[in-house]
């Protein structure tokens, strides 16, 4: 246990670009600005992009800077990487205290063969068999790996805090702005969503798409030439990343948030929607309907065209539907956890194991 005169002191290990705009990335960003701010030393130690599948010299690097954190270092290790190398982190369980962010099991990612989801299941449970604590995002998380058998009494929750924002002001005139916000890969389920709509093209609405264009380009290719093939150029813009001060205007204007996700291992663009008191659509994927309550969304299950069509057909055709949702977001919207908070936990459950 520490005390008062114990200097705080972490590494953080995390796979690519540290400033990548994805839900994983911003969370790591913003709790260690926070654990900044309560007097922690910070170290980020960033590991090659190649993971969860690591090339050689990736691992090679990743040995070496595990190797170059003397003896005792707390050691906080995201879970996109910390899952694919356990040997190494078995090597080092005795000399540092390491501690694993899971934002969800990396076998639970879309579009995953049986023989990769099956490597990444093993691994990631030898992994975390060595770790002196798991940190997870969500209750569902903490379900899954307690499931994937992680003791419970060594999991934690931090869900991720929320900024105030502004209500949205919704559009102005026809058509109704939907708001989509997430990286175009395969698990976001965009190619549902445009399928969704695709059958609601006598209705009057507009989509933008908010979101990394280049982390998946296969997946970004292939949705320009659906929504090509569907006749959803004029009704679907895929806008690529914005400024934060940018993605506050397409709030600000919006009328319905949307996403059709396979997973979420919380839904921070969900809660984000909330703190702007947007009503919604999307589906049950993970823990989203444990971020989003009922009275906010209409829910459909992962990967259902039809039901996604249904659902967004109501919203688009009943005003009074989108209200009602609208006034439910807003009420949560109180409850949601800010950063400082979500910091505030996670630094209480660093100092309980020192």
């Amino acid at each position: 246990m520490s005390d008062s005169s114990t200097s705080l002191s972490l590494d953080f290990l995390l796979p690519g670009d540290p400033q990548t705009l994805t839900g994983g990335y911003i969370y790591d960003r913003r709790i260690l600005d926070g654990l900044s701010a309560l007097g922690w030393t910070v170290r980020v130690r960033t590991l090659d992009a190649s993971f969860p599948f690591p090339t050689a010299a990736a691992l090679d690097h990743a040995s070496a800077t595990l190797e170059g954190i003397a003896p005792g270092g707390v050691v906080v290790i995201d879970g996109l990487a910390l899952g694919a190398m356990p040997e190494l982190i078995e090597r080092h369980a005795a000399r540092l205290r390491l501690v694993a962010v899971i934002h969800h099991p990396l076998s639970r990612e879309t579009g995953l063969g049986t023989q990769d989801r099956e490597a990444l299941e093993q691994s990631e449970r030898r992994a975390l068999s060595h770790v002196d604590r798991v940190i997870v995002t969500s209750q569902w998380t903490m379900r899954r790996l307690a499931d994937d058998g992680v003791p419970a009494e060594r999991i934690r929750v931090v869900m991720p805090g929320t900024d105030p924002a502004p209500l949205a002001q919704g559009s102005t005139e026809t058509p109704l702005k939907l708001l989509c916000v997430a990286t175009l890969t395969p698990r976001k389920g965009h190619a549902v969503l445009f399928d969704a709509l695709a059958q609601l093209l006598n209705r009057p609405w507009h989509l933008d798409c908010i979101g990394s264009l280049s982390r998946d380009i296969a997946t970004a290719e292939a949705l320009q030439r659906q929504i090509t093939r569907s006749r959803l150029t004029r009704r679907v813009n895929l806008v690529g990343e914005v400024t934060p001060e940018a993605l506050e205007g397409y709030y600000a204007s919006a009328d319905l948030f949307v996403l059709a996700s396979y997973l979420e291992g919380y839904g921070m663009a969900h809660a984000e929607a909330l703190a702007h008191g947007l009503p919604m659509v999307t589906t049950s994927a993970g823990a989203v309907s444990e971020t989003v309550p009922a009275n906010a969304a209409l829910f459909v299950p992962p990967g259902d065209r039809g039901a996604l069509a249904r659902a967004l057909a109501t919203v688009l055709d009943d005003s009074a539907v989108r209200e009602n949702l609208a006034h439910g977001a807003r009420l949560a919207r109180e409850t949601l956890p800010t950063w400082t908070q979500a910091s505030a936990l996670f630094d209480a459950e660093l100092k309980a194991f020192l």
